[in-house]
């Protein structure tokens, strides 16, 4: 009897087994159909407006990545786009900039309280003396009028030149007390990284984030973007038609705010690194301390594309945090001459995005909109589903 029973038991065993595998099966088809779809959908769009190139990143999960090149490199003469071309992530850099400061200050390397005269013993002399913190410089609340003397960086003036100026700059509140995006401020952290660590800002970025990760492509500086012909040239629309462009150094000088070079390859890693899957580099407790939301960004709330969606919008270190239709979203833009960028992190749903034109157009809010409404729908609806199943 015991061994008929023992009989029945592995039967239903095997059954479920089965089951199991021909749902996982079945979602896993259902997901390739879902980026297949969106992937024709962006190419369709691409070609639509006659944008030179992109880089598209998805990954969903630990183990499934979806990485492709579109276009060109450049309008004459270019390359194919492939999963290793680099392009300017602009803005996107502050990600790599708020994920390593939040990894130093878990280390022990210095305190996000600190006060940033600490570091750099000019602003002692200044309204701001103690008042002004580190994660003030990170989460654009140091008061400061925003975009703070962003026109220097497009002029010849050097960087250290440009800090001076702004260190004579009033502010218009208390840190802490107002929002004010910032470029020039937010780079000052390279200066307190160096200051405490005795290493530079480039070397941690290349050996604890770049090099342990195997983003191989990944770099900082015009000079490692330039190394080899695959690289995205920046391109301009001027009479109804693309241009490439010069690709200009500027916007190089403050390489925590807008410093970074990637491929899809890296960014496919890099996404994987923010939903937790390499905590030896990033740590639970860094990711959580990178999206604490420091600063209420009530402006963001009226973004022209997202105003429906949105019910709270802050910004953390060097990351977005939004509530976008009742899920939490960490999220980063970039723009600079010739390239725009965006990169979606989902952690609920284990969904991350990224997203980088050579192109200044603004069709990818549009893209990138239509990625996460899709995304979330679909994610819903397998859930629903799945919630069904459970109650037959």
């Amino acid at each position: 009897m015991k061994s008929f029973v023992s009989l029945i038991n592995s039967f239903f065993f095997v059954i479920t087994l089965v089951l199991f595998q021909s749902q996982v099966h079945a979602s896993e088809q259902q997901w390739q159909e879902f980026v297949n779809d969106y992937t024709q959908h962006l190419e369709h769009k691409l070609k639509s407006k006659g944008l030179p190139g992109a880089a598209l990143s998805i990954v969903n999960g630990p183990d499934d990545t979806h990485i492709q090149g579109f276009g060109v490199t450049k309008l004459n003469k270019g390359l194919a786009v492939n999963a290793h071309t680099r392009f300017r992530l602009a803005s996107v850099s502050k990600t790599f900039a708020g994920s390593l400061s939040a990894k130093l200050a878990n280390e022990g390397k210095f305190s996000l309280d600190d006060p940033v005269s600490k570091f750099i013993p000019a602003f002692a002399n200044t309204d701001y003396k103690n008042n002004l913190k580190v994660f003030h410089l990170l989460s654009h609340s140091s008061g400061l009028v925003p975009n703070a003397y962003d026109n220097l960086i497009e002029s010849r003036m050097s960087y250290p030149d440009i800090v001076q100026k702004l260190l004579s700059v009033e502010p218009i509140c208390q840190p802490g007390q107002c929002y004010g995006y910032q470029n020039v401020m937010f780079s000052l952290i390279a200066e307190v990284i160096k200051s405490s660590t005795k290493l530079d800002y480039s070397r941690w970025m290349s050996e604890f984030i770049f090099s342990p990760l195997n983003m191989n492509d990944a770099s900082l500086g015009y000079t490692a973007m330039v190394t080899d012909d695959n690289y995205a040239h920046p391109h301009v629309r001027g009479r109804k038609r693309w241009h490439t462009a010069k690709l200009k150094k500027n916007y190089y000088k403050v390489l925590p705010a807008a410093g970074v070079n990637a491929s899809a390859s890296d960014m496919a890693i890099w996404l994987k690194a923010q939903l937790g899957y390499y905590p030896t580099v990033l740590s639970s407790a860094v990711l959580a301390s990178q999206t604490r939301p420091y600063t209420h960004t009530k402006k963001e709330l009226r973004r022209r594309v997202w105003k429906k969606h949105l019910s709270e919008a802050y910004y953390g270190l060097g990351w977005r945090v939004y509530e976008y239709d009742n899920e939490t979203i960490y999220y980063h833009s970039g723009w600079v001459q010739g390239y725009r960028s965006d990169l979606v992190v989902i952690p609920h749903l284990n969904i991350g995005f990224s997203l980088i034109l050579n192109a200044e157009t603004g069709i990818i809010n549009e893209l990138t909109t239509e990625f996460i409404d899709r995304v979330l729908l679909f994610k819903r609806s397998q859930q629903l589903a799945m919630y069904k199943e459970k109650d037959k």
